[in-house]
Formats: structure tokens, sequence, C-alpha cells
């Protein structure tokens, strides 16, 4: 039965960047109708993020933003606000950057000391002291591993930059819970099961979204954070006109397997390590498994899609294959199983793996999309570059001309919210891959 819903502000969107963004407009004291196609929180995109918290970004606001997030990590419970319940935690693990020419340490460590982000310097035999088992070999670029080349041995060795705070959250979709929990404590509801079929628009201004069981939801203010739908809602709303960075929907899987022997300390967890060199990272996790992605090499099929509804979310023997043969590359005591194991998620993929924070041509709705793969972790400042960007904007401000300013909480640090705008020139500085 339809029904007519009055709302301040609409998200669409439950994930991890959703709900803190719902959580912060909800403290505006703003009525904040949130809608999510899924069961709950957090069930999307978020639910297979390897949730990795690192600060190595191309641009000055992407380590600002990651530097400032941290904070918020691990003084969870007091970023909430709110008692509840379980709590998602920070693993604190530390993580290695491995010496790539697609991505020189002399490109980004300015930026570590202009934030403020400790660091050391590791050559290869600090790295095989520190890292138990690491084979320090440089085998530039990624192959794949049926090509001869793959097997060669490397007479060159690298290095890496070890920064000792990094880690990851043990739970990532219990973390987009207890956002939506706290945002649900500040007045925010969630409407789960709820599909956007029409955005309803006049005089240049977005006026109520309508779900696919008719109920509509007026609101002056929608907020896009639709994960890899996102590119379907912007269609409905009829904006992306003036973007420069387009977006797409982009399978990806993490496989799961038991960290070699040595990797990780007594009682402890290893570090992460980020190998844009052979194409993969991993990371560890209590208990002594290790999760393993890639860097999209470009010597690997990206798996896009039209249709993020048409995923397959089975894990596949040959990319689980690739992966973790990869890792033991690096880690030559790692076993490579005969069966596959992992997550499978559908990632929301901008062309330059930077998120887009913005406005949009269509007054009141905004987009913060293009997130998946490296902005879980800093979703906490992601709520409250939103909720900032959306105050000055609806307040008269040309964010378009004289870009928007946040300032950290934590940190305070200024984050210019013109880094991740719709119209940016494309950063040459980026990688090309997940790490930004």
């Amino acid at each position: 039965m339809s029904s007519e819903v009055s709302a301040d502000a609409v998200v669409v969107g439950a994930g991890v960047i959703g709900s803190a963004i719902a959580l912060e407009l909800a403290k505006t004291d703003r009525r904040v109708v949130v809608v999510d196609r899924a069961s709950g929180a957090g069930q999307g995109s978020t639910s297979a993020s390897s949730a990795v918290v690192r600060y190595n970004f191309s641009t000055l606001a992407g380590v600002s933003a990651a530097w400032e997030a941290h904070f918020s990590w691990v003084a969870w419970a007091e970023h909430l606000g709110h008692p509840v319940g379980d709590l998602a935690r920070f693993q604190r693990s530390g993580l290695v950057m491995l010496d790539v020419a697609a991505a020189p340490r002399s490109g980004w460590l300015p930026l570590f000391d202009e934030v403020g982000v400790p660091y050391e310097e590791w050559d290869a035999a600090t790295l095989a002291a520190r890292v138990p088992g690491i084979d320090p070999g440089k085998y530039w670029p990624p192959k794949r591993i049926d090509d001869d080349g793959f097997w060669e041995d490397s007479d060159a060795t690298l290095g890496g930059v070890y920064t000792p705070d990094a880690g990851y959250i043990t739970d990532p979709q219990l973390a987009a819970q207890n956002l939506a929990a706290a945002a649900a404590a500040e007045g925010a509801e969630f409407r789960y099961r709820s599909t956007v079929t029409a955005i309803e628009t006049g005089d240049g201004r977005v006026r109520s979204i309508v779900l696919a069981d008719g109920t509509r939801i007026s609101a002056p203010i929608v907020v896009n954070a639709a994960g890899p739908w996102s590119g379907k809602l912007n269609g409905l709303a009829g904006v992306g006109s003036d973007f420069t960075v387009g977006l797409r929907p982009m399978r990806q899987e993490v496989a799961h397997v038991l960290a070699p022997e040595g990797y990780h300390p007594p009682g402890g967890v290893g570090p992460a390590i980020a190998d844009v060199d052979l194409g993969t990272y991993f990371r560890g996790e209590v208990g002594g498994g290790l999760l393993v992605g890639g860097t999209e090499p470009e010597c690997d099929p990206f798996q896009w899609l039209d249709d993020p509804d048409e995923a397959n979310l089975n894990p596949t023997m040959a990319v689980f294959e690739a992966q973790v043969t990869r890792a033991a590359r690096r880690l030559p005591g790692l076993r490579v199983p005969n069966r596959a194991s992992g997550v499978v998620g559908v990632y929301d993929v901008a062309e330059d793996w930077t998120p887009i924070y913005d406005r949009t041509e269509l007054g009141g709705f905004y987009v913060a999309i293009g997130t998946s793969g490296n902005q879980f972790k800093n979703a906490p400042v992601a709520g409250r570059m939103l909720a900032t960007l959306i105050e000055q904007v609806e307040a008269g401000a040309d964010h378009d001309r004289e870009p928007v300013q946040y300032k950290g909480v934590h940190t305070g640090l200024a984050i210019d919210l013109g880094a991740f705008s719709r119209k940016r020139s494309r950063n040459s500085g980026s990688s090309g891959t997940v790490m930004g």
C-alpha cells in the first residue's frame, strides 16, 4: 500500500558510508530517512570489504581524511556517541607499502610529513628482518601466474614504508550496523528492503523519491550513497552530465587462507602488506588467518558489470588461485589450497580510484559514490565531510567555484573537499589501483 512520508533528508544506501552520513545529518536535528534494498545495514559492498585502515593516498586530501578517520576508529564508542551493543574493533597491526614505480614513496611521503603520519622507511634487509618469511624480491610488473616470467627469480630487491598505526576493522558489517544504530538513536529512520524506482524533481531541485511499494518520501535533500547501484540512481535523478570522472560497478573477490607459520607474532597479528609490485595485498586476522585481495594489475581482466545484480557472489578458483599464488610469491611459506574460500562483492569504482563527495547539477541531490575498495577507512570522516558540504551548499555556498573546507575534529587538518569534486581533473599521481 502506497503512503506519503516527509523528511528533511533522505540517504539512499545503508552501507558504512551511507550510515555515517545519516548519523552526522541526524545530529543536525534533521528528520533523516535511510532507504536500502537489503535487509539490514552493511550488507552490500561493506560486507565484502577487507576493512584495512591505512593512510597511503596520492593526494593531500586523501591522506588527511584517512589520518583524521584513524582517530575515530581508535575511539569508536566516543565517535558513535550512543550505546549500540557490540562494537566493531580496530586492530592495530601496522602496514608495509612495498616500493613500486607506479607509486614511488617520493610521491606520497611528503604528504605524510605534512599531515603528521608516523612512518619508518625500510630497505630490503629491514623488510626481511621485520616480516618473517617474506621475499624482498622485486618482480614488477605483475604477471599472470600462467606466465613463465612469473616464476623467474629476481636479481633486484625492494623495501617499503611501514606505518605502525595502520590496521583493520575486525568486522566491517558490524561497523556499519554500529553507525546505523547510532543514527537511529539520533532519530534517523531506516527502511530496509526498499528499492528506489523514481526520483521526482521540480524547479531544478530534488523533491522526492518513490519506492517500489509506491511509498513517496518527500525531502529537499537526497544523498546518493548507493554503492554499485549509484549509477542507476544518478540516472533516475538525471544527473551526471557535468561529471568528469566516470564510475562503474566491478566484481571483486577477497580470498581467505591460513597465514604461513611465523607471519603472526605470538599473541598478535602480522603487518598488512600492500604489494602493488606483485599485484596483491594481504592482511592478517586474529586466529591465524590471512585475507588476500588484488590491486587490479593490468595483466588481469577486470570484471566490470553492467548490472550489479548479475554478479556471481561465489568465489571462483581462477581468481582465488591467482591472488593467493601472488601472495605466496611474497610469502613463500604460504600454502595455496585447492578449494576457493573467501568473499565476493561488487565495488563502486571511480576511474581514478578517488571517491566523489559532492553536490550535483540537481539542487539538493548529493553524491558519496565511487567509494568502494579504499574508502571504508574514511567512513567516519566522510559522514562529517558530507554533512559540512550539505550545510554550506544549502546555505548558499558555491562549492564549484570556492570548494568547501572541512576541519578535522581530531587533527585540526583542513581538508579541501574540492579534491573529491565531480568536476575534478583526473589525478595523475594515482597508482590506478585500489591503493588510490
